[in-house]
């Protein structure tokens, strides 16, 4: 939000500057972002003062030009050569000095410099309208009253007022800071607690307009609403005799400030409330209104209107609307519809004023994806009782800046503004949950310039009655912060000591081990991407397993697209996003990890589990002469994912298996669980996301791996004393059988003393039969205690063999 620090101080008497009040303002929670300084005119007239011209003579080389001497302050005369017809001496004008940069109506600007005229030199400029930017006048030099001081600078003698623009953060829950007035009474809050600060007896200027007569005839507009729930307050007037035209230039300048483009006098003027009171405010042209009458209700399933922006939005049951007697004419607290707004022929307004019920006008925004300053306000809620006074207001400028008549007293639809909240709480409460102890007459003062009634005080029990416009303050704690926010976080003292006891987390502790296996992965070449949870509702549709369904997925109520419709059920989709965008962009050679968290629903029941995805695809070494055909395969992905399992001290076992996103693939299984996923993504899901080249996926299971992980993942074992033996084999086999089984019968035949079974060569075709194929095969025994003799060795080789000829119909080849 802006605001106008001129602005601000029509409510709050200060002397702070604005980069004391940014200061002030940062402290108790609002927070100022930046400010910008805003010159009604361009440059703001520095270094132009009013100075007097002394003597005017003319130039010994030039029949146009004059020689003059001008008095800018108490220090020498300035000479100055001057073209304007108009020029004499006695008269007061504006001097630009040397170093004054002018803006002119028209062209380049520039800076004024000593310089020769005709070889006479010339010491600033006496100017004209058109070459300081007011005008476009060029008749001659602007001579000023005779009682102008020299010395003063033109903005000041002009009463050209520059500002300054103080952009501020707000969270979404200050709704009472969504003005210039309520940020002035968060000021003054602060400022009365501020000992050191000569404003501690500033005063805060309420808004005050006429009160608008009762007696007056009735609302020749009948106004009701649908029913009590749909708003606390809803009233308006009618105003004829209005002219609709520009806004008077005190007005422009003020919306100009913060921002906001001028339209005419009556939107100016709602605009202007809006920022002022924090309190929307619509007007509709009156003669437009057909039926004479204004429902506040929901509208009509398949009710169309067209709104401001000149968009024809079909409405729903679920759309919050002002009808007149014929149908819609306003999204309710949104945005109004073309057909009843202001234009240059409207001589007659309906101003209204309400607090629409929030949630109501938060869905018909989301729902017609508007986002507008009315909307921004009403959706986090609006005081209640401000629309009375916002309604006056209106009325009191527009009858100011664009004439009229108050034509009847207001017309009420809905008037049930809520009692305030109350809570109780107590001094000590408050001293245990900041850990310091405010004096409580500070805690009295600062409760009191916040408008928090102290109902009953006895002792150190407080009975508080709470603003009806801090919809944020409902708790104890609340007001706490309150109070400490306005004390000052850095009014509260370092302790002398810190008393702690030392914390271990439980083992393992999964953050750690996520950090190491992060800079593992980082270690090896790959780099972590970050991707939204929220995905597209079409991926429930990619793949017909029941865990990536739509009736798995789950769904958000209000989202904002259909890109951000669903949580996602797996990392792999987002994944692929993300490698065909870097591909988009000639990055083909990638190795991703991610960790995030996948999301599904079942039997009304919601999970969410952690997941680690790593993504391979492109060549596995930077482009070379020598490597050139460098494809990334599977198993360099297995080598990653072994690697980092590795690292966690999980030993696995690999299993075939199928997967609905493979083509190929395997499972790693510590004991009974899952802990990875790994194999070629299938083709048609790739050319889904656009993704041109074979894409190598590893899900590791995080939950299922952490469980997995031993107390102590660093483990010590002593070097063997005795020697290893190996033996080879070259196995003729049919071509279905797979290593696995080779080495998972190798293992049960020998359990004790057989370490590894490794494959390290494998043929198929010419000089073998059809459906054959050769293995050469490594067999590593070692015995821990002794010393193993060839007869031993050839025993166990033996049984091994005799295993894999019995099981596989093995044969030697």
């Amino acid at each position: 939000m802006t605001i106008s620090y001129q602005w601000l101080r029509q409510y709050i008497d200060t002397s702070l500057s604005a980069e004391q009040i940014a200061e002030v303002l940062t402290s108790i929670g609002l927070e100022v972002e930046s400010m910008e300084q805003v010159d009604a005119v361009m440059g703001g007239l520095k270094g132009v003062v009013v100075g007097e011209v002394l003597t005017c003579d003319k130039h010994p080389d030039a029949d146009r030009l004059r020689l003059t001497t001008v008095r800018v302050d108490d220090g020498d005369p300035l000479q100055i050569v001057c073209g304007a017809p108009n020029v004499a001496a006695g008269q007061k004008v504006l001097v630009a000095t040397i170093g004054a940069k002018i803006y002119p109506s028209e062209g380049e600007p520039f800076v004024i410099k000593k310089g020769k005229i005709r070889g006479a030199e010339s010491h600033g400029m006496i100017c004209a309208e058109d070459e300081l930017g007011l005008g476009q006048s060029h008749d001659g030099i602007m001579v000023l009253a005779a009682e102008a001081t020299v010395g003063t600078p033109a903005a000041s003698h002009l009463g050209i007022e520059s500002d300054i623009a103080i952009s501020i953060g707000l969270t979404p829950n200050r709704t009472d800071a969504f003005s210039h007035f309520g940020v002035a009474r968060d000021l003054y809050a602060a400022l009365q607690n501020m000992p050191d600060s000569k404003d501690t007896q500033s005063k805060l200027k309420t808004v005050v307009s006429p009160e608008l007569s009762n007696q007056l005839p009735p609302c020749p507009i009948t106004v009701t609403a649908e029913n009590g729930a749909l708003a606390t307050t809803y009233s308006g007037v009618v105003i004829s005799g209005v002219s609709v035209g520009p806004s008077p230039e005190w007005l422009k300048k003020r919306l100009a400030t913060i921002g906001v483009k001028s339209i005419n006098a009556i939107v100016d003027v709602t605009n202007y409330v809006q920022h002022e009171l924090g309190q929307p405010v619509h007007a509709f042209d009156a003669d437009r209104l057909r039926g004479n009458a204004i429902q506040l209700r929901m509208a009509a399933e398949g009710e169309t209107l067209v709104t401001l922006d000149q968009t024809e939005r079909k409405l729903s049951t679920a759309d919050l609307i002002i009808a007149d007697g014929e149908g819609p004419i306003c999204l309710a607290g949104v945005l109004g519809g073309l057909d009843s707004g202001v234009s240059d022929a409207t001589t007659s307004l309906f101003i209204e004023s309400a607090c629409f019920n929030s949630v109501l006008v938060r869905k018909t925004a989301r729902r017609h994806t508007l986002n507008t300053d009315a909307s921004f306000r009403f959706e986090r809620g609006t005081d209640p009782q401000m629309p009375a006074l916002a309604l006056q207001r209106t009325v009191e400028l527009i009858l100011q800046v664009a004439g009229g008549k108050v034509e009847s007293s207001p017309a009420v639809a809905v008037d049930e503004v809520p009692a305030p909240a109350r809570i109780t709480t107590s001094i000590g409460y408050m001293h245990q949950l900041i850990g310091f102890a405010i004096p409580a007459e500070t805690i009295v003062s600062i409760l009191n310039n916040l408008d928090i009634r102290i109902l009953r005080q006895e002792g150190e029990q407080l009975e508080l009655e709470l603003p009806l416009y801090r919809t944020d303050v409902r708790r104890p704690a609340d007001v706490v912060e309150e109070v400490l926010r306005i004390y000052g976080y850095n009014h509260i003292p370092f302790p002398k000591g810190l008393r702690t006891s030392l914390s271990f987390p439980a083992q393992p502790d999964p953050e750690s081990i996520q950090r190491k296996v992060s800079d593992a992965l980082c270690s090896i070449g790959f780099h972590e991407a970050m991707s939204m949870s929220l995905t597209k509702a079409s991926y429930a549709t990619l793949v017909e397993d029941e865990a990536y369904t739509e009736a798995r997925a789950v769904s958000i109520l209000n989202p904002l697209s259909g890109d951000l419709a669903h949580m996602r059920t797996t990392l792999l989709y987002s994944g692929l996003e993300n490698l065909a965008y870097n591909q988009n962009h000639r990055q083909v050679d990638l190795r991703l990890f991610e960790f995030g968290k996948e999301y599904r629903t079942k039997d009304q029941r919601y999970f969410e589990e952690m997941h680690l995805g790593l993504f391979m695809t492109g060549r596995r070494n930077n482009e070379s002469w020598n490597n050139t055909s460098d494809k990334t395969d599977f198993y360099n992905l297995k080598g990653a994912v072994e690697h980092i399992l590795g690292i966690m001290g999980i030993a696995v076992t690999p299993k075939e298996a199928t997967h609905v996103h493979f083509d190929q693939m395997m499972e790693l299984h510590a004991g009974k669980k899952c802990v990875a996923r790994l194999g070629v993504v299938k083709e048609d899901l790739q050319r889904r996301f656009d993704v041109k080249q074979t894409v190598y996926y590893a899900d590791i299971l995080w939950e299922n791996a952490i469980a997995s992980v031993s107390k102590s993942y660093v483990k010590y074992e002593a070097p063997e004393k005795f020697p290893a033996v190996r033996r080879d084999l070259s196995l003729l086999l049919d071509s279905a059988i797979t290593f696995e089984q080779i080495r998972s019968t190798a293992q049960d035949t020998e359990r004790k003393l057989l370490r590894k079974v490794e494959l390290f060569d494998v043929y198929e075709g010419k000089n073998l039969d059809a459906g054959k194929k050769s293995y050469a095969v490594s067999f590593t025994l070692q015995d821990p205690t002794k010393t193993m003799t060839d007869q031993q060795t050839e025993a166990i080789m033996k049984r091994i063999l005799d295993a894999l000829i019995s099981k596989l119909g093995a044969s030697l080849r």
